[in-house]
């Protein structure tokens, strides 16, 4: 890569008097833009050395990749005569400049607390559909398989109790995660919540009808009657709970010193906090959220088929801006008062754009001859199909645009044929062909029948239209020999070891876009239990960034590897990680390249998931994760195979 090239095309793209400010991370330039109209994104997509572009709160981010991207950033600079800005205050720039949408951040906001949360309901949600397999009759015959075989009804009612615990005490999981995300101490927010669900309260689910009949019990305080209500399955009550108890907390931490701060801050900030809980700030919340959710449930009924087709049609597009991480919030909402709503239109909604857009990266699979789009494709369209649609959605589909909008379409009208049958979820899960065990159990024949049209007009229609306009790639070697034949990027099999310590996950799961997509390449991520950062392959590091966030390995073998520690953790500026390696150091498998303080990352507000991806997954036949859900640091974690001698070479992703 000639990096001043790339850095004259990327000022040429976005206009050399359009750029305010210019950042740079391990992966990729942050511009925040004067004016967003003037960049030609066309002539960005094109570009061999650009690997992507995308724009989140207030900055255009154009993906360059490790070793490349602090030199093209220094050329930028050069041409620019901007001057030399870190992550922090190009986010102050974006603050100032407007360009963060108030709402956006609201919805960040609700997804950076629902977020954690997500896999404890889903779990429940999961135990929830298993429960209904187990007792609603005319699924396997006319009586229900508990009927059938009595002996596994104790079974049943452990699944049945199993399920309903993380919508019982939702209060408590929201109560931690919200309170975190407001600045204080999480342990105190899940006490709040346990507060909000005490036994010796009346049920959450039975407030209405014990006021209905005049039996709810009082406490009298000073004259005030306050009622025992519980929280159970409540969301708005406990979010605003959690905003006053940080708040609180935090007021008392910065007036209060030494050990009277340490002894009375979490007493004060809990006695006021469960005071304002039960007079004002949970009253007042559990009628909003029982009237938005009365106004959902109005809306579908009134809306009907036709409202569930539109929303269909625009489901995607809201994955996009990723405002659908608020969802969970309204859904579980639907769901812990599914005796009135009979369950949530969300989910079925979500699994049929999930359905559509796989199948349309499907059909780029089928209809493509370029090696890269194929490999994209056959990936993304499986994890799409599954419930994860961001390979899908950004790798192909939106990249070529029609197979998006063909999805789209195949969406809102397999949706719109939900809205006709009625048919609902009870459950949370994976939206998207499996999504069946999570739906009402009569609909389930129904639910299947829509996402088979989801799937095939997605399909064909993709298919149809690529066949008319994708046309085979010109050939491009990356190199050749004196003779002019191409030769194949010198690579071997290979292993590559684990650098950290830690539980194994699928690296689409991560909330960065940039490394979920795989735009960076295959890899592996990692959420780890130790603080020591290991070679994962005998090399020479290429990358070692000031910041010490993210470290770039050649191996002896050609493997092109990046081990980025967190997740925007080049904010900190190196706080809180130390490095034992330089740039051009030679280094072997297992040996350490620095630390990183876990805890600490966390207690400041950030994940902690050590991303490993091959940079250069194009010059392989196959980059393969070695199965497995726990490793150790210097253990194997992904099996790379290098090309036949006759295989075509891949561009590198």
């Amino acid at each position: 890569m000639k990096h001043d090239e790339v850095a004259k095309r990327v000022l040429a793209d976005i206009g050399k008097d359009n750029i305010q400010a210019a950042a740079h991370c391990a992966t990729r330039l942050r511009l925040v833009l004067k004016d967003d109209k003037k960049i030609n994104q066309t002539a960005l997509d094109n570009d061999p050395d650009v690997k992507g572009t995308f724009e989140t709160n207030g900055q255009y981010q154009i993906i360059i990749g490790p070793g490349d991207v602090d030199k093209v950033y220094d050329h930028l600079i050069q041409l620019t005569g901007l001057k030399e800005a870190t992550t922090d205050d190009l986010k102050k720039v974006a603050a100032s400049a407007g360009k963060q949408n108030p709402i956006l951040n609201l919805f960040k906001l609700l997804s950076d607390i629902f977020i954690p949360i997500i896999p404890a309901l889903v779990a429940g949600g999961l135990l929830m559909a298993l429960n209904n397999v187990l007792t609603a009759p005319n699924l396997f015959g006319a009586q229900s398989v508990v009927q059938m075989v009595p002996g596994i009804k104790g079974f049943a009612d452990m699944v049945n109790a199993m399920a309903s615990a993380p919508f019982a005490f939702l209060p408590i999981l929201i109560g931690y995660s919200a309170t975190k995300r407001f600045g204080g101490n999480p342990y105190l927010g899940a006490t709040m919540g346990m507060i909000m669900v005490l036994p010796s309260l009346v049920s959450g689910y039975s407030v209405a009808a014990v006021q209905a009949a005049g039996k709810m019990p009082y406490w009298d305080v000073f004259g005030m009657h306050i009622a025992q209500a519980g929280y159970q399955g409540q969301v708005l009550p406990i979010l605003g709970v959690a905003f006053i108890l940080a708040t609180l907390e935090k007021f008392f931490h910065k007036h209060l010193k030494g050990a009277v701060d340490f002894t009375f801050t979490p007493m004060l900030a809990i006695i006021i906090t469960g005071f304002l809980t039960f007079t004002i700030v949970g009253p007042v919340l559990r009628t909003v959220s029982d009237g938005l959710t009365s106004g959902l449930v109005w809306l579908y009924s009134t809306t009907g088929w036709i409202g569930m087709g539109i929303f269909g049609l625009f489901y995607s597009a809201i994955v996009i801006t990723g405002l659908h991480q608020t969802f969970p919030a309204i859904e579980t909402q639907l769901l812990a008062q599914k005796a009135t709503t009979g369950g949530s239109f969300i989910f079925p909604v979500a699994s049929m754009a999930n359905i559509a857009q796989g199948g349309a990266a499907a059909a780029i699979f089928f209809a493509t001859k370029d090696s890269k789009q194929k490999a994209l494709a056959s990936a993304s369209s499986v994890s799409a199909m599954l419930g994860i649609t961001e390979p899908a959605i950004f790798g192909v589909n939106l990249k070529l645009k029609f197979p998006f909008i063909c999805a789209a379409i195949a969406s809102g009208i397999a949706s719109a044929m939900l809205g006709l049958f009625h048919v609902l979820s009870v459950s949370m899960g994976p939206a998207g062909l499996i999504g069946f065990v999570s739906i009402a159990t009569q609909s389930i024949p129904l639910f299947l029948l829509c996402a088979v049209v989801s799937l095939v007009i997605s399909f064909s229609t993709t298919f149809v239209y690529a066949k008319r306009v994708l046309k085979a790639p010109a050939q491009q070697p990356e190199t050749s020999d004196v003779t002019g034949e191409p030769v194949a990027p010198t690579v071997s099999d290979e292993v590559i070891v684990a650098p950290v310590t830690g539980k194994v996950e699928d690296i689409s799961k991560v909330n960065d876009q940039v490394f979920a997509t795989g735009i960076m390449g295959k890899g592996i991520a990692i959420v780890p239990d130790s603080d020591q950062v290991v070679s994962p392959a005998t090399g020479i590091v290429t990358v070692a960034y000031p910041t010490k966030h993210a470290y770039g390995i050649k191996s002896n073998d050609g493997a092109e590897i990046l081990v980025h520690l967190g997740i925007d953790t080049v904010n900190l500026k190196g706080e809180h990680f130390t490095s034992t390696v330089q740039q051009g150091d030679q280094i072997t498998a297992g040996a350490e390249l620095g630390t990183f303080d876990r805890a600490a990352l966390k207690q400041a507000g950030y994940d902690d998931t050590v991303m490993v991806v091959i940079t250069n997954t194009g010059n392989y036949a196959d980059v393969q994760p070695i199965s497995q859900d726990t490793v150790q640091a210097d253990q194997q974690l992904i099996a790379l195979t290098a090309p036949s001698a006759n295989a075509p070479v891949a561009a590198n992703i």
